[in-house]
């Protein structure tokens, strides 16, 4: 038995040099290839997002990579690739969990297995390559304690409800951020992804308090006083209130009451005029270096589920974790109800929502 034993051992063991040999030829090429096509372009990943200004620096110092990028909303993201085509500007983009599959749907990806894939979990990806979570996020308030108007710093979605202040949740027609804030309000009032109409009634009564603000949430309209209480990923958050002129007016927080966990992935352009340099881009960003980098954003890397530890001087600048344990932030369970939830939002939104405001 102990001979079968190590043989059989030795067998795998040899399979997984053999493997590991593989890949990293294969990397090699991909690499050349990269270096030789010497850019990418990305779309929805700017600097000030979950650190991409790490990873894009990291390409270019490594690779000679240059790099533009072109921020907008997930969903434009798609409506450019399939609207491009063969004229394609953008080589890469970074899309909510949710337009992952819708974008494999409208047949605008190709497909790239990062070297590290065993190491993502089963539920953060496409059996076949088109997408994969790189980091998740849990929807958090950011708040100006300068602006509360005489209320107390909320800590859950029934304190939103009774305060003096403006709440700002952002573009739900366009952007995963928002469209995940209203979920998660749904989540906190026994709602979840087939049944939305909790987290509508919630932002109908603050529109019907006239305390439902339609400024985005980000650095700069936080800066400008625009916004009271945002309704944030927390990375965001974290990232927003660390580049603030003053960082300790504001506090970055999970609402106890629940919310929603989920993430983004990155899309490469099925038209890509820069395949290879998209595809090493994904390659690093599932490299323990690229991870890091996520997580130096206050993004929460997806290795960090199975194999990868954070340092201690990462760790610490993120929340702290009891609050997530005592908020239990559910992950989306039905992504296909989620992605015909998600399609009827805008609609319900201003039905139901807007047309309450004061």
């Amino acid at each position: 038995m102990k001979q079968l034993f190590l043989a059989s051992l030795l067998g795998s063991t040899i399979a997984m040099c053999t493997a590991a040999m593989a890949a990293d030829t294969d990397l090699k090429t991909l690499e050349a290839a990269a270096k030789a096509e010497g850019a990418v372009n990305s779309v929805g990943m700017p600097d000030d997002w979950a650190n991409w200004k790490g990873t894009w620096d990291d390409l270019a110092k490594t690779y000679g990579l240059k790099h533009i990028d072109t921020d907008m909303s997930s969903a434009q993201e798609i409506a450019k690739f399939k609207a491009e085509k063969d004229n394609a500007s953008a080589d890469i983009g970074d899309v909510g969990a949710a337009f992952g599959p819708i974008a494999v749907k409208q047949e605008v990806t190709q497909p790239y297995k990062p070297s590290t894939w065993a190491q993502v979990p089963d539920w953060a990806k496409d059996k076949d390559g088109h997408w994969a979570l790189a980091y998740t996020g849990t929807i958090a308030f950011i708040v100006n304690k300068k602006l509360l108007h005489g209320s107390e710093v909320p800590h859950s979605w029934a304190d939103l409800q009774t305060g003096k202040y403006k709440v700002s949740v952002g573009d739900v027609s366009t952007a995963a951020q928002a469209a995940n804030g209203v979920l998660a309000a749904a989540i906190a009032n026994k709602g979840d992804e087939k049944n939305i109409a909790p987290g509508l009634q919630f932002f109908t009564k603050i529109a019907q308090q006239g305390r439902l603000s339609l400024s985005n949430p980000t650095i700069a309209t936080m800066e400008k006083g625009e916004v009271e209480v945002g309704i944030v990923w927390d990375f965001n958050g974290l990232s927003y209130k660390a580049k603030m002129g003053n960082p300790d007016d504001y506090v970055v927080l999970i609402p106890s009451d629940g919310s929603v966990k989920s993430g983004y992935t990155t899309i490469i352009n099925k038209y890509a005029k820069h395949p290879n340099a998209a595809k090493l881009t994904r390659e690093y960003i599932f490299s323990d270096a690229g991870q890091l980098n996520l997580a130096k954003g206050n993004a929460r890397p997806i290795r960090a589920e199975t194999d990868l530890k954070l340092p201690a001087d990462i760790a610490k600048n993120l929340i702290p974790g009891e609050q997530y344990t005592k908020a239990n932030p559910q992950p989306i369970k039905d992504a296909d109800a989620w992605e015909k939830t998600s399609k009827k939002l805008p609609q319900l939104w201003n039905e139901q929502v807007i047309v309450e405001m004061k």
